[in-house]
C-alpha cells in the first residue's frame, strides 16, 4: 500500500483516526470533524510505532497498518482456528489471556493462533461439553465471557496453579460442598471409593457422597463427579464437562472452570484417568485418589455456585 502521511485527507484518513482513537491515542477534534491528517494524528502515529516496535516515523505505511488492524480486533470479532497464515491479533491475545488464567495454558502470550492455542481451545470446549474441535466462535466465546469473574483482573502469564490445600481449608470444603462422585467402571470405582474413604478420614463430618449412578444423587448435591478411565470418542459433544487427568498444576483451575461451565443440574464434571496398558495397582489407584481429592477441595475451595 502506498503509505499515507500529513496532510491526506479522506475515508482512509478517518479509518486510521477511529482505530488509533479507540486505542486510547489522543487526536484533536478539528482534525476528526475534517478526517485530515494534521499534526495530532501524525503524532498519535509516531506514538502508535513507538509503542508497538515498530520503526519510527509519522506516515501509516503497510507494516504500521497491518498492526493497526491487528491490535483493534476484540475477542468475537472473527472465528479464530488453526491456519496458515496464523491468526494474530489482539482478539488472539485477549483469548490466551483468558485461557492461560482458567486453567488452559497457551504457553505465552504472543497474539498467534498456534498449535498450542488451538490444543488449549480443545481443552476448555471438551471441559464443557461442547465439541472439542478447537475453533474458536460464539458459543466459546460466551462461555469465557460467562467465567469473567473468574479471569477478569488476573495476570496472565500462566498457567496459574494452586496448590495444595491446609486442613482447615480443605475440611471446609469436604463438610458443605455438596459434592458427589461416581465412576463407570471397575477402576475409576476403585479410585472413587478411595477418594471417600480419604475424605472421611480427613474430617468428622464430611459430606462428600459415593453413589452407584448419576441417578442416584440426592437432590442438595451441588456438584456430581464422574470418574472414568475410558476418554471421551472424537468429535462428540457429551453436554458434560470432561477433563484429563494430566498437568497436576492447573487440574484444580481446570475443574473448577469446567464446574462453573457446566449447565446441568446437578453441575457435572466427568475425570478421565490415565490408566496405561500395563497393570494397575493399589499403590496407583491411592496415588490417584490423593490427588483427585485434593484437587477437588482446591477446586471448591469459595467456589461460589
Amino acid at each position: 500500500m502506498e503509505a499515507i502521511i500529513e496532510g491526506a485527507t479522506g475515508a482512509a484518513v478517518e479509518d486510521i483516526q477511529e482505530r488509533l482513537s479507540s486505542l486510547g491515542y489522543a487526536i484533536e477534534g478539528a482534525e476528526l470533524d475534517a478526517r485530515s491528517f494534521g499534526r495530532s494524528t501524525a503524532t498519535a502515529v509516531a506514538r502508535f510505532r513507538l509503542d508497538h516496535g515498530l520503526s519510527l516515523g509519522e506516515a501509516v505505511d503497510a507494516p504500521t497498518w497491518s498492526v493497526l488492524v491487528d491490535e483493534c480486533y476484540q475477542l468475537g470479532d472473527r472465528t479464530l482456528y488453526l491456519r496458515l497464515p496464523n491468526f494474530h491479533g489482539n482478539d488472539v491475545r485477549q483469548l490466551q489471556e483468558r485461557l492461560n488464567v482458567l486453567g488452559f495454558s497457551c504457553g505465552p502470550v504472543d497474539g498467534v493462533y498456534g498449535v498450542h492455542t488451538e490444543a488449549a481451545v480443545k481443552l476448555f470446549q471438551e471441559s464443557m461439553g461442547a465439541l472439542a474441535d478447537g475453533m474458536a466462535f460464539q458459543d466459546t466465546f460466551d462461555a469465557i465471557e460467562r467465567l469473567r469473574h473468574v479471569w477478569a483482573g488476573k495476570p496472565a502469564d500462566g498457567p496459574h496453579p494452586q496448590g495444595s490445600m491446609g486442613f482447615a481449608r480443605a475440611a471446609s470444603v469436604l463438610e458443605s460442598a455438596g459434592i458427589a462422585i461416581t465412576a463407570d467402571d471397575p477402576i475409576s470405582r476403585n479410585v472413587a471409593g478411595r477418594i471417600w474413604n480419604l475424605a472421611h478420614a480427613t474430617v468428622d463430618d464430611c459430606a462428600l457422597e459415593l453413589v452407584d449412578a448419576p441417578s442416584g444423587v440426592r437432590p442438595e448435591t451441588r456438584v456430581l463427579i464422574v470418574l472414568s478411565t475410558e476418554p471421551l470418542p472424537d468429535n462428540v459433544a457429551s453436554g458434560v464437562g470432561n477433563l484429563a487427568l494430566d498437568d497436576l498444576d492447573t487440574l484444580p483451575l481446570r475443574l473448577r472452570t469446567a464446574i462453573q461451565s457446566s449447565g446441568s443440574a446437578p453441575r457435572t464434571v466427568r475425570i478421565e484417568l490415565p490408566v496405561g496398558e500395563g497393570a494397575f495397582t493399589t499403590s496407583d489407584a491411592q496415588t490417584f485418589a490423593v490427588l483427585l481429592l485434593d484437587a477437588i477441595c482446591a477446586a471448591f475451595d469459595h467456589l461460589d455456585l
